[in-house]
């Protein structure tokens, strides 16, 4: 079963959510707090999935934070949980001006 952002979102809503020790160094290294993650997941949007992810399906969310920074935040569903995998913010070189869309 594929999932989309409202499923997500309910999750974070219900404090369904399980941090890996890689999400938590790479935000400290990026500056981001878990309010930038939440705040990206409830204003957010998936542009890409990546099905064949394992142990769980992910995807790829652009949202934003308090001060409309773009920020991506790759997560995946199972287990009745949202498992926060990597955030960062989205490179010039990568990405165009919409951060949606790959160089």
């Amino acid at each position: 079963m594929i999932f989309n952002i409202s499923d997500i979102k309910e999750l974070v809503k219900n404090n369904k959510i399980q941090w890996s020790g890689h999400i938590l160094t790479r935000m400290h290294q990026r500056g981001i707090k878990v309010k930038d993650v939440i705040d990206c997941i409830n204003n957010g949007s998936i542009i890409e999935y990546y099905l064949d992810d394992y142990p769980y399906p992910s995807c790829l969310i652009l949202g934003y934070n308090n001060i409309n920074t773009g920020i991506h935040v790759v997560c995946a569903v199972g287990q009745d949980n949202t498992w926060m995998i990597t955030a960062y913010y989205p490179s010039e070189d990568e990405w165009l001006e919409d951060l949606k869309t790959r160089r």
